[in-house]
């Protein structure tokens, strides 16, 4: 093995005359612009770089010459000092000093432009061209190139961060608030939901300002939905796998700045101008009804494993921000992408919550998404629920206040936490997924699990104070098939992602009814759109919080791809043409009936979990379940392979009080699930239960009726067709 580094042309040389530099202040950490001493306006400039031998930032002009100003100052292990005149719009990055020893985790390389954690701004686009490596990318021995050391400048190929002036104080926002009972999340791309919209202006789909824009938001309102759950807007990178194949990272999991707006989604321009526009973003949203949920991706950065490139906290403090294994020159990789954030280490985990922070008080989000929230729980090995990170978010006085949304896995070992998350949060369910999806494809061997998940899954959540709502249900999800694609497709189809079909889960749960992919079948597509309003009606009067994937209301397809994060195109974004089409018409108009019909109706979102015990002398009930002969299911029929599944939810037995402390008091219902497939008979449950039912939902029906409804007497024995589900008033 050879050490020498390779050829070039070395860190550029600063431009004179070097600014002024006074001596600033360590905190806050980032580029914050302010009035200095003897009112000078200017930027104090703060990096913690503990094992750093020196830093330097590094001013660009328009025409990309760069300043390099030494940081003198050091308290605390932070860099720092007041640049006067250095004002908003400043294009700006650093260089960091230190050793180079890979063996004991050492990465320090000041060829590299390093980007600013803290950086609220980012112009410019990560390419990954061999300059933006700390090492040889290209050594002739592969198994130790990641311990040479490279020289050449990497200024010219990254992004910058930008200085940006924030004096918004909120004042005429208001914030919707809606409690978690009440919550309808929809999961949404900023740029693929409005980059075919036609009521949106050309010039703005695809942005934040496109999200913002009334034609967008028209939709969701007429949907009902509460909250929108966008897929990750921090400023992202993409991986060197799809640049090679001509491809671009679509989703966004591949974070590099966690205070930035991701600018390829600005409208307005990329030098502190998406700031801006995405608080209007948020306004809009906010004026609407809307809360903004960001999904966020704290487990892990783009700069991947040891042979990843250098772009930020790599070059910073490598040891300081990542999880290395016992050999130094490995990360420990507990996310699947190279790399893991230490969260243990004060520093990490300052970041991290200095970030959230950020987002809740100055860009004006409502809570947060946490993507393999198992990584983030680990302690030093294990997943802790005592871990740093929980406790801190469990005691801050902003953080605590906002929706806490965990995806409760990693791929480490012990990583899946499904119900183990505590109390202040909710949870991403899977296990609802899989026993809906199981039984609508008639493949549960009883119906027990059903039972569990249609009632708030108080198997999982039913400890420390959990209500309900820590459930976040849902049956589809940016990552696997669309709900169309689940009824269209028995297995993935992901050729076009480049990756020979061996990329996404073989584990779907889905069913082709009969045909793989698109047909002209009429018979395959009625039954088709009948399990997608099954899929639908089972997942909004379900007890819990649930979430929708933006266009499935509309029957959205992605022709099979079950994993199209790479796919920036017409795969991924939504197409507003199928609302022209009666058949996908229907479907949204279904959506938007339920979640109305789960607005009015207390009992179809609780805030306690049911006891199944009489309350009065009646025998009725809060929650009871019914075989097709009408009868109270017994232990047995909870174990025996069904089809049909009765569920009554009573309104009368409501727990809590209004706003004004009167009992909440709701109509009752009648749930009856048939995944069979063929018709069969149901004995309506007599008295005290009902005298009369009212057939409020028939998904056999590709047209809702509205009035006058059929009402049928109880103990009549009634026809449920098959694969349906008929929810039915008491009367």
């Amino acid at each position: 093995m050879s050490g020498r580094p390779a050829a070039g042309n070395g860190p550029r040389r600063a431009v004179p005359p070097v600014p002024a530099v006074w001596p600033g202040a360590p905190t806050p950490l980032g580029a914050r612009f302010r009035v200095g001493p003897d009112g000078v306006a200017g930027t104090n400039f703060a990096l913690w770089a503990a094992g750093a031998e020196g830093v330097r930032v590094c001013l660009f002009d328009e025409a990309g010459r760069e300043t390099q100003i030494p940081l003198t100052e050091l308290t605390h292990e932070i860099w720092h000092g007041f640049v006067p005149g250095v004002l908003p719009g400043q294009r700006y990055g650093y260089r960091v000093d230190g050793r180079w020893d890979p063996w004991t985790g050492a990465r320090w390389n000041p060829a590299k432009l390093l980007l600013d954690p803290y950086a609220r701004a980012v112009d410019g686009e990560f390419g990954l061209p061999p300059e933006v490596y700390g090492h040889v990318r290209d050594w002739p021995e592969q198994q130790v190139a990641d311990t040479v050391r490279d020289e050449r400048d990497s200024a010219p190929h990254v992004p910058k961060g930008v200085v940006v002036h924030d004096d918004d104080d909120w004042s005429d926002d208001r914030r919707p608030k809606t409690p978690w009972a009440d919550s309808v999340i929809y999961e949404l791309h900023v740029r693929g939901f409005t980059r075919r919209h036609p009521g949106v202006p050309r010039e703005l789909r695809g942005t934040y300002a496109g999200l913002a824009h009334p034609a967008a938001i028209e939709h969701l309102v007429k949907l009902g939905v509460t909250a929108v759950e966008l897929l990750p807007v921090h400023q992202f990178a993409h991986e060197d796998h799809l640049l090679r194949r001509g491809m671009r990272n679509y989703w966004g999991y591949n974070s590099i700045g966690y205070f930035a707006p991701h600018a390829a989604y600005a409208a307005s321009g990329t030098t502190g101008q998406q700031v801006g526009e995405f608080k209007r973003m948020v306004r809009a949203l906010h004026a609407a009804g809307i809360e903004v949920i960001l999904d966020v991706v704290y487990n892990h950065t783009a700069e991947a494993g040891e042979l990843g490139p250098t772009l930020s906290l790599k070059g910073i403090d490598n040891r300081g921000y990542y999880r290395l294994q016992d050999d130094a020159r490995r990360y420990a990789d507990y996310t699947g992408c190279g790399n893991t954030l230490h969260v243990v280490r004060p520093q990490v985990l300052r970041l991290i919550t200095d970030s959230l922070r950020y987002w809740v008080t100055e860009m004006g989000v409502d809570g947060f998404r946490f993507d393999l929230a198992a990584a983030l729980a680990r302690s030093m090995h294990d997943v802790d629920m005592l871990s740093p990170f929980l406790a801190v978010i469990a005691q801050d006085p902003v953080l605590r206040r906002v929706k806490l949304i965990a995806e409760p896995w990693d791929i480490g070992s012990g990583g899946y936490q499904v119900g183990a998350f505590p109390p202040l949060w909710t949870e991403w369910n899977d296990r609802y997924r899989n026993a809906v999806r199981d039984f609508w494809r008639h493949a549960l061997p009883d119906v027990r699990e059903m039972g569990y998940r249609l009632s708030g899954s108080s198997d999982l959540y039913a400890w420390g104070g959990r209500r309900p709502y820590a459930s976040v249900n849902f049956v589809t999800a940016h990552d696997g098939f669309t709900l169309r694609d689940l009824v269209s497709y028995g297995t993935k189809h992901n050729e076009a992602n480049g990756e020979n079909n061996r990329d996404g889960t073989d584990d779907n749960r889905s069913w082709n009814c009969g045909a793989e992919g698109e047909t002209d079948d009429a018979r395959i597509r009625a039954l088709r759109r009948r399990q997608l309003r099954n899929l639908l009606t089972t997942l909004l009067l379900s007890t819990g919080v649930p979430m929708l994937v933006a266009g499935d209301e509309l029957g959205r397809t992605q022709r099979g791809n079950n994993n199209a994060y790479c796919q920036d195109n017409e795969i991924s974004w939504l197409d507003w043409s199928l609302l022209e089409d009666p058949g996908w018409r229907a479907l949204y108009e279904l959506t938007a009936r339920l979640i109305a019909l789960r607005h009015r109706h207390p009992v179809l979102r609780r805030r306690a979990f049911f006891s199944g015990r009489a309350q009065t002398a009646d025998g009725l009930r809060d929650l009871a379940w019914f075989t097709p002969r009408g009868a109270e299911m017994t232990e047995g029929d909870w174990y025996a392979p069904a089809a049909t599944l009765g569920m009554y939810l009573s309104g009368r037995d409501i727990p809590g009080r209004d706003e004004r402390g009167a009992p909440v008091v709701d109509d009752s219902f009648l749930a009856v699930l048939h995944a069979g497939d063929r018709p069969t008979a149901f004995d309506l449950p007599g008295p005290p239960w009902a005298e009369r039912y009212e057939v409020v939902v028939d998904t056999s029906l590709e047209e809702q009726a509205e009035a006058p409804a059929t009402v049928h007497r109880a103990g009549t024995r009634i026809t449920v067709p098959e694969r349906a589900v008929l929810l039915l008033k008491v009367a």
